[in-house]
């Protein structure tokens, strides 16, 4: 009898670390297609801004930006600059209502676009900011985000609270950029510049957490893939708006 007790415990045992064994491989095949995503997404959008700023700029022999070409005049100077700039919003809010009805390969396809309109209506910051240092306010962004996105991944620390507390601070940041529009206050530039490096900071972290534990063994494989596409969109988000502000303290001007 208590041969077969010790039988069917170490049976249950070996049941478990199995299933953890599982739960690890699931989990990590599930992170890696959500981060190959995302930079597959940011690779996309830098390549479209690059290709779109060489077509819309005049240079002369020093690479001093002298004019603006007729599709630069489209781009940045007609009223369609309000579409560049708004019809990469539109998708996300397409993507984030439209999820469930969607296959995962059209959730899928829908990323890239959103991905590539990103990079037409960023390509305006290589206007504003020198390559050298739009290059090197990126690479503090890469490591930034990756060191937050693995505490994320390996911290023990609920971040649930913590969320809430940054997307408080996110509208807040929000709300005072649309006010300083018309303020055109530096000191507050600067304030909104800082504060939303730190929160997209820390959105990061928590936003690698609730991806992570979002994913469940049972889940289909369709059901999968759109999890790993919004996943990715969600840290693209971060890692854009991050630079984005990090780019205001850093970049210099041209």
């Amino acid at each position: 009898m208590e041969f077969n007790k010790k039988g069917i415990l170490g049976r249950a045992k070996a049941a478990t670390q199995e299933s953890a064994v599982v739960m690890d491989e699931g989990l990590r095949a599930y992170m890696l297609k959500v981060y190959n995503y995302m930079a597959t997404g940011i690779l996309l959008t830098g390549i479209v801004a690059l290709i779109t700023f060489k077509m819309s700029v005049v240079t002369n022999d020093n690479g001093s930006i002298i004019g603006l070409t007729q599709i630069g005049n489209v781009i940045y100077m007609s009223g369609l600059k309000w579409l560049v700039m708004l019809a990469p919003l539109g998708i996300v809010f397409y993507m984030s209502f439209g999820i469930n009805k969607m296959s995962a390969s059209k959730a899928q396809t829908t990323f890239w676009i959103f991905a590539a309109l990103m990079g037409l209506s960023l390509s305006s910051i290589l206007l504003v900011y020198t390559g050298m240092s739009v290059t090197r306010v990126f690479f503090i962004c890469s490591a930034t985000f990756g060191a937050m996105s693995i505490y994320g991944y390996t911290t023990k620390r609920d971040l649930t609270k913590l969320g809430s507390f940054l997307m408080m601070g996110l509208i807040g940041i929000i709300i005072a950029s649309l006010v300083n529009i018309f303020m055109k206050s530096s000191m507050m530039y600067f304030v909104i510049s800082v504060l939303g490096v730190l929160i997209f900071v820390g959105l990061t972290a928590y936003d690698t957490q609730k991806i992570k534990n979002m994913y469940t063994v049972s889940d289909s494989g369709e059901l999968l893939g759109k999890k790993a596409v919004m996943g990715a969109l969600t840290l693209y988000l971060d890692f854009i708006n991050l630079f984005i502000m990090l780019l205001r303290l850093f970049g210099q001007r041209r």
